[in-house]
């Protein structure tokens, strides 16, 4: 399916404020960019690079006063998510390397502080996806989707005892909870058509068999139609805006539509 989808973001800066945004997707697995547009206002220097996660990273200075970013991209996306149940547990031993990192504890992610809690949800199932499913469905039945109930500094512990969040709770959780596994997780963040209320979305994907699969805890049944921004261990590797200094968010609009 062809979709269009953007964002525009708005800011006021005491003063000049460096910032890195990463906000552009690019082709991969599931989607292809058609074409692409990204627009500031006012127009400053951009110096653009690559993480270490293969994420698309725009460097700048953001001036003092009123600062606009828009982007769009229209994008051929898969209609549906792969799903594939047993897929198998990877030993860690045979885990490639590049994937190794996804196993660790991380900031937002505290896997080894939720073992326990782990296997109360998934530990008779065979180890592997359908591990996995049995977390995402426990978050999707157990864990209440509220706004205004986390903030910034909100973890995977901190929401497995509230048991109330929004879909970047809910994919640190469920990141967590499989790490704790053995599983490699890693969060993702983009747009998802048709999400309810729109906004950016957030959900994660866990290495089993001899690839990386979708789980969005947010979601009844595997949904499609999804736009990757960017891959990382947690929220601080994903952040769509990074500033260094007083920069204040005044307005975000986000949109998903069908494309011609």
């Amino acid at each position: 399916m062809r979709v269009e989808a953007g964002c525009r973001i708005s800011f006021e800066a005491d003063a000049a404020t460096p910032a890195i945004f990463m906000l552009r997707p690019r082709s991969g697995a599931g989607q292809w960019i058609i074409r692409e547009e990204y627009t500031l206002d006012p127009i400053v220097p951009v110096v653009e690079y690559t993480d270490s996660y293969g994420n698309l990273c725009q460097r700048l200075i953001a001036p003092a006063g009123s600062f606009q970013i828009q982007t769009s991209a229209i994008v051929e996306t898969a209609e549906s998510i792969d799903t594939q149940l047993s897929a198998p547990y990877v030993p860690v031993e045979n885990l490639p390397d590049e994937v190794i990192q996804f196993l660790l504890p991380s900031r937002y992610c505290q896997s080894d502080q939720l073992y326990d809690l782990a296997i109360e949800i998934a530990g008779d199932r065979t180890p592997g996806y359908d591990q996995v499913e049995a977390i995402r469905d426990w978050i999707h039945t157990q864990i209440d989707y509220r706004y205004g109930t986390s903030d910034a500094s909100t973890s995977a512990v901190d929401t497995a005892a509230k048991r109330v969040g929004v879909c970047r709770d809910f994919s640190h959780l469920g990141i967590a909870l499989s790490r704790s596994l053995n599983i490699p997780a890693r969060m993702v963040v983009g747009y998802l058509y048709e999400l309810e209320p729109m906004d950016l979305h957030a959900w994660l994907e866990v290495f089993v068999g001899d690839r990386w699969y979708i789980f969005d805890a947010t979601q009844a049944e595997p949904r499609g139609n999804r736009i990757t921004i960017a891959y990382g261990r947690d929220a601080a590797d994903v952040a769509l805006v990074t500033q260094f200094g007083p920069m204040k968010l005044v307005n975000m609009n986000v949109w998903v539509d069908t494309a011609e």
